[in-house]
Formats: structure tokens, C-alpha cells, sequence
């Protein structure tokens, strides 16, 4: 099984296809940042990450299975304003 990832906008550019979405294997991937760096993407880069449709944050711990979804910085969304991260510490 796998983590499945989304990319939105310019990020899309990061995968081989066209929608944006590519699987990792879950090996060597504890959280968030780790998915992000097994991409080539800088945490700079994006401007809201969700695991399973839940707002999280770059500490996040995921798992085989988990849906993960990245918006680049040049996409804000206003759920900072309304919904807590949810982070693994």
C-alpha cells in the first residue's frame, strides 16, 4: 500500500502526470515534511497541506493509505483563519 498525494496548481509541475497525483511508497516516510521531501517540494512552496480532508501541518504523521493534499503558496485558502492544524508533537 501507498500514500496517495494530490498536488494542486503549480505543483502539479512536480509529477509525470498531468492531474497532479502520484503514489509513494510508504517506506522512509513518517510525516508531512517527509512526503514533501521525497517530491522535491520546499515547505516554502506550499500554503496548505490536508491528510484524509483534515487541515494539517508539516509534523503531521501519516500512514499507508493516507490521501495527502498540497497547495502551492500561490493558492491560499482561508482555513488558517478557521480550523485549527492538526500536528503530531
Amino acid at each position: 500500500m501507498a500514500i496517495l498525494v494530490k498536488l494542486y496548481g503549480t505543483l502539479k509541475e512536480k509529477t509525470e502526470r498531468s492531474e497532479g497525483t502520484v503514489e509513494i511508497e510508504h517506506q522512509g516516510i513518517e510525516t508531512v515534511s517527509d512526503v514533501l521531501c521525497r517530491l522535491n517540494i520546499k515547505e516554502g512552496e506550499t500554503s496548505h497541506l490536508f491528510v484524509n480532508g483534515r487541515y494539517s501541518g508539516f509534523r503531521k504523521r501519516v500512514k499507508n493509505g493516507d490521501r495527502v493534499a498540497v497547495f502551492p503558496k500561490n493558492m491560499g485558502l482561508l482555513y488558517k483563519w478557521y480550523f485549527r492544524r492538526e500536528e503530531d508533537d
